[in-house]
């Protein structure tokens, strides 16, 4: 079914991106996982051409594009490729609003240029050892010392946290109300971020923890206005959480084509395996239920755009995307079977790369209860 959902200049960005991941990304995707990070110079390759902070003013090196399309054409060709990274999402989605939408014209000046051309790596540090989900039981600290402020505490499983520049950080106001958002600069005294972990799948997009001994930044690194970073926080996380439904919908899409490619050329009892019933009617089950998804999902775009996407609808779309994703990788792993499992096969990780869209983002279970809440108001 043709999707309406995009125009010409949709599908024009599309293949040109596509061309570009195909050219400078998939060849080196065993090299990035070996090395369990993806080089600055993809980033600064793919700032150059335009695809990163494209959301930033013109003055500073962006496109002033706000139309979320494209995020969401980026999504789709990254989950497509195979490669395993989320600094698109990470740059496009989840840092841009903090950063041109929150941050002030003095920040602007500082941070946009270095986000649109790539050679600014961010991060955002919310997540603790004994916090996950639940940002309200966050202990970092931030509190005030002479004309600047003082972060304490740790972080962990930090998308960017060994490699970024500028870490935004979400902290306890120690003896004030709520919640502050502070940038931290690589090299800051106090700040140290950690060699990246070793992770089941994604294993070339590092992820690390970061700790924080008296590490002192200026006044002026505040995002937004002290105690009040929780509500700019629930502002974003349906953009992100969109984002990662958009991203599992593709995934999903791409291990089926995967799968359906193999059984019809894999052969058993003398007849390709998709002319067995069972395997017949599962292929039809999960195509089924990827356009359904799809179609949602492309809805939710537009409300998006529009600034009606809710809390509790971007919740509902990341559960039910990311466990349909888990549900296709699944069954699609099986049909290759004991080949399946098999590292040298694109499917295996693909299957250990989306394990994570459950967890992040809000764990599906959160996801729920936000929606239950909802409905029973």
């Amino acid at each position: 079914m043709r999707r309406a959902l995009f125009d010409a200049e949709h599908d024009d960005f599309r293949r040109a991106f596509r061309a570009f991941l195909d050219a400078a990304a998939v060849p080196h995707i065993a090299e990035w996982e070996a090395a369990g990070v993806t080089p600055r110079s993809f980033w600064e390759h793919a700032g150059s051409l335009g695809y990163l902070g494209f959301q930033a003013p013109a003055e500073y090196g962006g496109l002033g594009i706000t139309d979320f399309r494209y995020n969401a054409i980026i999504q789709e060709e990254v989950a497509a490729s195979g490669i395993a990274t989320d600094g698109f999402a990470l740059h496009n989605d989840i840092m841009a609003p903090y950063l041109i939408d929150y941050a002030d014209a003095a920040q602007h000046r500082r941070w946009l240029p270095g986000f649109a051309s790539g050679e600014l790596v961010t991060a955002i540090a919310m997540t603790e050892p004994g916090a996950g989900s639940d940002l309200a039981a966050i202990t970092t600290t931030v509190r005030s010392e002479g004309d600047g402020l003082v972060i304490d505490g740790a972080k962990t499983f930090i998308t960017n946290g060994f490699s970024a520049d500028l870490v935004l950080v979400l902290a306890r106001a120690s003896g004030e109300q709520g919640m502050t958002l502070i940038a931290v600069e690589r090299g800051t005294p106090g700040l140290e971020q950690h060699a990246p972990l070793k992770k089941v799948g994604r294993r070339g997009q590092d992820t690390a923890e970061i700790t924080f001994d008296g590490c002192r930044v200026p006044a002026a690194n505040v995002i937004g206005k002290r105690g009040e970073a929780l509500m700019l926080v629930k502002r974003s996380l349906p953009r992100e959480r969109l984002s990662i439904a958009v991203f599992a919908v593709a995934s999903a899409r791409a291990a089926f084509d995967l799968a359906l490619a193999y059984v019809r050329e894999r052969h058993a009892f003398g007849v390709p395996i998709v002319r067995h019933q069972t395997v017949m009617h599962a292929m039809a089950e999960m195509h089924t239920a990827i356009e359904v998804a799809r179609s949602h999902i492309d809805a939710c775009i537009l409300a998006l755009d529009a600034g009606e996407l809710t809390a509790h609808e971007a919740a509902a779309a990341k559960f039910w995307a990311t466990d349909l994703e888990g549900q296709v990788l699944d069954r699609s792993l099986q049909f290759f079977g004991g080949y399946g499992y098999m590292d040298e096969y694109p499917i295996s990780r693909r299957w250990r790369d989306a394990r994570v869209q459950r967890i992040y983002g809000g764990a599906n279970e959160i996801m729920r209860e936000i929606v239950g809440r909802e409905l029973a108001r």
